[in-house]
């Protein structure tokens, strides 16, 4: 059993490799040669140059040879914490500003309990020596817990009492933050600049029609139905093959440029390959000559692949993105029935362009349920698996379980050191490393699911992190459901020190790891020596990452869940877990404003996830503390315990019914006012050729030629279109707005120039 010395080695190991981190980082950011690694979105935007180009000494280009700078290393901490938020919102996005919200809603959560609890809770345990004379191995972490009140005692009440002061507590915070982050996505959306989404809506499974092509049946079916909002419509293509053969393409450019750069280092010698596996083996040819060849082949095939697409009816899925002359119009029709069959016409808000994924756009639409079962399927069974080898990870925090399975290592494991190294670092940082490609996984299984945006991938498979990030609930699979509240009651206590070092190696050290950036940093420098041509190719090396919502949300989530657990059962848990959240406020903070270039902008869309997840974890808690209790014949306490999470319940369900509409619709009074005002400031504006290319796929945008020349239609009549089926449904007049979708011969045109 773990004792305090054991805590305070892993306490002073990972001090100080945070500590080491921090430093190291103090000093890489400073100096010139990285300052694209440590500050890119500033470079994004176009506000920083760089310093290797000014006219100062050759060695301070490279090297900081400012002395001083180096005894403001932590000078990054205070800058970071100084953009108000609305400036951080205008710098980086909704997103990222109610992205930190989630820390400091660790912070203003935990921060109460924790100085409560320690007034109350810990005095109360202290006061009591039943693990002394139980005869059992305890530690001293042991009898700061429950485990020290004596079984049926009266101080009980003192932790029934708390646990309903930490619910009421959590829940005012969380519906408080609720309040606030539903009010800053309205408030963001009615002051946002304009952008294609809010015009846009997804239709999918179009019914097909032997008369009419898809686009034909898209335009007919919005004049008819959205007369007067009905603006223009892009077709959704198949072009999987085409988007794999452009990247492709991409990989072996890159290694042309290398090449041609090595030969102009030195024109002496031409550089040379073997064309085996790994270029061990094989016949040797030149380098240049290959991959020009690759690329010349891939090119031709690209432009075959690009015209086939386009003048393949087959590569036309039935679904289109229809853009309308107002958000109002775009409202309706996202947020209501389309026709008398359900399953038909479905419509959806259309993510924002950058947030699409392709791929998925060309899945069926009848496959996703199909889908979607076989991905529930593979999750059930990766979580019955995953859990075996977690397990066996967590038994290295008994460290009487590895003197048993292997009895030759005992003389070395009872050396003070490496018994305090063993029990209080080593479980943490080898469930780490276990877990780290876990998140690949997991979001190649969303991919399976058929997810559309890029948003929806990262909070699916966050969802699905959940399960696993949480060692908590490792026994679930292998329990009758009627146990799970008392056996993992039971083992809470128990596994408080292997949750101490986890949040130390995960929280702490793992945290500062993360401003480190070694990984940017070294695949940057690789990059700028031996790819980069010009600048901007010095541009795209630098890899300014994400926040990555579907693998630290669940790091966050679980941080959340053992709070709220040992908040009542083991107290000495919370400062550990408020420095993580105060920590990563400060380094996360840091990243966004300096570093993080987000792929899209969902204006908080995930906000409810937090939240329901937060709850989640406060039920899950207080379950847990009713199977704890039970086994100390509290049976006076225990049924009152019933009533908290029947209130949590009601308390999620009022902030469903209250918060959530804000993040899943979009008021028509707010589209309306916001349509109003723009009409008042641009009554010229051509919306028509503001939204023509937002929506077209990627892998066309390069060679697409769009025509600017179309004129603003604001005040512009409705219009009915010619249909060429036979059956009833027809209008009789021609329509007005023809040539609204887009054509990609202008792509296949481009690929024929010489």
């Amino acid at each position: 059993m773990a004792t305090l010395n054991d805590i305070g080695v892993a306490a002073a190991i990972n001090i100080l490799t945070a500590f080491a981190f921090f430093l190291a980082f103090a000093m890489l950011r400073i100096q010139p040669v990285n300052d694209r690694v440590y500050f890119p979105k500033w470079y994004i935007k176009g506000l920083r140059s760089s310093p290797l180009v000014n006219g100062s000494a050759f060695a301070s280009k490279f090297v900081n040879l400012d002395l001083r700078s180096y005894t403001r290393f932590l000078n990054w901490m205070p800058a970071a914490l100084q953009m108000p938020e609305p400036e951080l919102i205008d710098h980086a996005g909704l997103d990222s500003a109610v992205y930190l919200r989630i820390y400091f809603l660790g912070l203003k959560i935990f921060g109460p309990i924790a100085l409560i609890a320690f007034t109350v809770m810990i005095p109360v345990n202290w006061s009591n020596n039943t693990l002394e004379h139980s005869g059992l191995t305890y530690s001293d972490i042991d009898k700061l817990s429950i485990s020290n009140i004596p079984i049926g005692s009266h101080k009980f009440w003192t932790h029934l009492v708390l646990a309903y002061g930490f619910t009421f507590w959590t829940c005012y915070v969380l519906k408080r933050e609720y309040e606030i982050v539903a009010a800053m996505r309205l408030h963001f959306l009615a002051s946002d600049q304009r952008r294609p989404d809010q015009f846009t809506v997804l239709v999918r499974n179009v019914p097909p029609d032997p008369d009419e092509s898809i686009t034909e049946l898209v335009q007919h079916f919005f004049l008819v139905n959205h007369p007067h909002h009905y603006l223009s419509h892009q077709l959704v293509y198949n072009a999987n093959k085409l988007s794999e053969l452009v990247n492709e393409k991409k990989k072996i450019q890159n290694w042309l440029d290398f090449y041609q750069n090595k030969y102009k280092r030195n024109p002496l010698k031409r550089p040379s390959l073997k064309t085996g596996f790994l270029g061990l083996w094989g016949n040797r040819v030149d380098a240049i000559d290959f991959y020009t060849s690759i690329v010349e082949r891939l090119s031709r095939d690209i432009c075959g692949e690009r015209e086939k697409v386009s003048s393949n009816t087959k590569s036309i899925m039935p679904a289109a993105f229809v853009s309308f002359k107002t958000r109002w119009g775009a409202a309706v029709c996202a947020q209501t029935q389309q026709s008398r069959n359900p399953t038909t016409w479905l419509t959806e808000w259309a993510p924002e362009p950058r947030d699409v994924y392709w791929e998925n756009l060309a899945i069926p639409f009848v496959f996703l349920t199909i889908r979607r079962l076989i991905a529930a399927i593979a999750f059930f069974f990766l979580t019955f698996f995953f859990m075996i080898p977690i397990a066996i990870v967590q038994s290295l925090a008994n460290i009487e379980s590895i003197e048993k399975a292997l009895p030759f290592l005992k003389p070395i494991i009872e050396v003070k050191f490496i018994k305090s190294f063993i029990q209080g670092f080593l479980p943490g940082i080898a469930l780490k490393i276990f877990l780290l490609f876990l998140p690949t996984i997991l979001m190649m299984m969303s991919k399976f699911e058929g997810f559309i945006s890029l948003s929806a991938l990262e909070r699916r498979s966050a969802i699905a992190g959940l399960a696993y990030d949480h060692p908590l609930c490792l026994p679930l699979p292998y329990m009758a459901p009627c146990r799970i509240p008392k056996t993992i009651g039971v083992s809470i206590p128990m596994k408080a020190t292997f949750f101490i070092t986890y949040i130390m190696v995960d929280g702490w050290a793992g945290v500062a790891g993360e401003i480190l950036r070694l990984k940017p940093l070294i695949i940057y420098h690789l990059k700028n020596s031996f790819l980069v041509k010009t600048e901007k190719d010095r541009e795209e090396a630098m890899d300014p990452g994400t926040i990555g919502f579907n693998t630290g949300e669940p790091q966050i989530q679980l941080y959340f869940l053992l709070g709220l657990v040992y908040a009542v059962v083991t107290p000495i848990l919370l400062p550990f877990i408020i420095v993580f959240f105060a920590l990563a406020y400060v380094v996360y903070r840091h990243q966004i404003i300096n570093v993080y270039h987000q792929e899209y902008e969902s204006a908080a869309a995930f906000w409810p996830d937090v939240h329901v997840r937060v709850v989640a974890a406060l039920i899950v808690s207080q379950l847990l503390l009713m199977g704890l209790l039970s086994t100390k014949e509290a049976s006076q306490s225990t049924p009152l315990l019933m009533t908290l999470p029947v209130l949590t319940i009601c308390f999620h369900r009022f902030c469903k019914g209250r918060y959530e509409p804000a993040f899943v619709r979009y008021p028509l009074q707010e589209a309306m006012m916001k349509d109003t005002l723009e009409r008042a400031k641009e009554a010229n504006l051509n919306l028509k050729g503001f939204l023509q290319n937002a929506y077209i796929h990627p892998v066309f945008k390069s060679a697409d030629e769009s025509d600017s020349e179309s004129e603003s239609e604001w005040e512009r009549s409705p219009a009915l279109v010619a249909t060429k089926r036979t059956s009833k449904r027809f209008t009789p007049m021609p329509s007005k707005d023809g040539g609204s979708v887009l054509s990609l011969d202008q792509v296949n045109d481009e690929c024929l120039k010489p």
